[in-house]
């Protein structure tokens, strides 16, 4: 496999679907309902639990054993504009009257073809931050929204189709 080094962290798409069946299965229309603009995006992060068993008469060792997957909040943050649809989704919560949604976040290459493909299920904007004004800067007005959610998956990777490939094949 040709390695060609590590990918630009710069060019990237956020996407919101409200599908019931998952972010993987609309990856293809996705990307229709981009929402762009995003400076950042963090939260890409997940964790296994790990229980811990002391074995009588084993006292070389501790036996560590995965339990619970744990997933980060997605903060999403991007320059004001004049679309309010984070703060809406948020204050659509505020209201309960709120939709969970999935998403899909896209890393691309230098010409903005899609390389990686994340989907995270069951998006809840837990917190809404609008810009800090200050008449003595001329900086942008900044909106963060954070996402909690239930699962983070890699969907779609160069490497991931290569391994998919080498298992229908019987590697």
């Amino acid at each position: 496999m040709i390695d060609l080094g590590p990918l630009p962290a710069f060019n990237f798409y956020i996407s919101l679907i409200e599908d019931p069946d998952g972010p993987a299965a609309i990856a293809s229309v996705a990307m229709d309902f981009v929402l762009g603009g995003f400076s950042e995006c963090s939260g890409l992060e997940s964790e296994i639990q790990i229980e811990e068993y002391r074995a009588g008469g084993q006292n070389d060792r501790v036996y560590k054993f995965p339990t619970r997957a744990s997933f980060a909040n997605i903060t999403l943050t991007r320059g004001t504009g004049f679309g309010e649809d984070l703060y809406l989704w948020h204050e659509s919560f505020l209201k309960g009257e709120g939709k969970r949604q999935n998403g899909l976040i896209f890393l691309a290459n230098e010409l903005r073809v899609p390389i990686k493909i994340w989907s995270f299920e069951n998006g809840i904007p837990v917190k809404w931050s609008g810009p800090a004004l200050n008449a003595s800067s001329s900086a942008v007005a900044i909106e963060k929204l954070e996402i909690a959610h239930e699962k983070l998956s890699l969907v779609a990777s160069p490497g991931k189709a290569l391994g998919d490939l080498k298992s229908m094949a019987g590697f």
